[in-house]
């Protein structure tokens, strides 16, 4: 069977350019209207009173208060203090538990007068003088 090539149609397009403008924005104006009517639902849904006290309980704990901050902040600062006053009491501790301060008299001075009038003055000496 030979082969006999099939004439080739033609297809005739018309376009109208006004029904292809009419269609177009026909098409963007329903875009429009579809995601302007998703926004107002989103945000009628996100910031709804009667969701507020959920979306109050989401940004409380997304942004933790700052009286807390300011409380955590007082409570580390008088952690330090209390550590460096218990670093300061071990090192009067051992200077009165030195046998070679029992010898010093400027030590010795010192240790007096921080047991009986204790200052920052008297305990500053006492860790100067003492070894």
């Amino acid at each position: 069977m030979p082969y006999r090539p099939t004439p080739r149609r033609s297809l005739r397009i018309s376009v109208n350019a006004l029904q292809l403008s009419g269609s177009i924005a026909l098409g963007l104006w329903l875009g429009f209207l579809a995601i302007a009517l998703t926004c107002w639902l989103a945000w009628r849904f996100l910031f709804d009173q009667q969701l507020a006290p959920v979306a109050q309980a989401v940004q409380q704990l997304a942004k933790p208060p700052s009286t807390e901050s300011a409380a955590s902040n007082r409570m580390f600062e008088q952690y330090q203090e209390n550590l460096r006053k218990n670093e300061q009491q071990q090192a009067l501790d051992n200077a009165r538990s030195n046998l070679r301060n029992q010898s010093n008299p400027k030590c010795q001075f010192w240790l007096q007068q921080d047991q009986t009038a204790p200052s920052e003055k008297s305990r500053a000496n006492v860790l100067q003088f003492c070894d």
